[in-house]
């Protein structure tokens, strides 16, 4: 059974190098719980991230193994029949090899595009830890124990966030923890700021100083 604590609790759904409101939801929270027992939906940041690159916005997707629709996030394996990972590697290299931080901080992120890793979620999951590492980031994360409805969430106690960050979902700023502050980026000497990409860009922008643009 879900098991409730007196502090408010954040329910996130697992994420691929997940944007920046993603982790101003976590920073600006003591408690993450991370879904593992809901049926995996198509077309959402489970297995999606943004970048900026010279042409644009650009989506990355980490291919998976679907057997039926019922199938939960916890079991959702990756799928290597096409070289995914030197793909968004490449892309990756491509956007941000001139920032001030990329050189600094590949060679942390490259291992995640040579090594295979069987699940998503442990995928997604090593990724933030390493995330978390570079940012300082020190937060209790803990995994679902069973599938929390909707209709039966305590508002007071959980805040439901699972299919609040979404690529097909407009945001508001201050709404989710959204927000379009910016920052220096690669190509803003000719190309409009675009917020709330991959925490990636940030890291490779600014550095440690990102952890300044999630507190509030």
């Amino acid at each position: 059974m879900w098991k409730i604590i007196q502090m408010k609790q954040v329910l996130l759904s697992t994420a691929y190098l997940p944007n920046i409101q993603y982790f101003r939801a976590i920073y600006q929270n003591e408690n993450i719980v991370i879904e593992q027992f809901e049926s995996f939906p198509k077309q959402s940041f489970r297995n999606r991230t943004q970048i900026l690159t010279d042409s644009g916005l650009m989506n990355l997707s980490v291919p998976v193994v679907k057997v039926n629709s019922k199938q939960l996030a916890k079991d959702i394996k990756i799928a290597y029949k096409e070289n995914w990972q030197a793909k968004h590697w490449h892309a990756i290299v491509s956007a941000y090899n001139s920032s001030p931080f990329f050189e600094y901080y590949k060679d942390d992120f490259h291992r995640f595009f040579k090594d295979k890793f069987e699940y998503l979620l442990d995928y997604n999951q090593q990724i933030m830890e390493l995330i978390f590492s570079i940012l300082g980031i020190k937060k209790n994360i803990s995994f679902s124990t069973d599938y929390l409805h909707e209709k039966n969430i305590d508002n007071n106690q959980i805040q439901d966030l699972r299919n609040a960050i979404h690529p097909k979902l407009s945001q508001e700023q201050g709404v989710n923890y959204y927000d379009s502050k910016t920052y220096p980026q690669v190509f803003d000497s000719r190309m409009e700021f675009v917020p709330n990409l991959s925490i990636i860009d940030m890291i490779f922008n600014i550095g440690e100083d990102t952890i300044n643009y999630l507190k509030n």
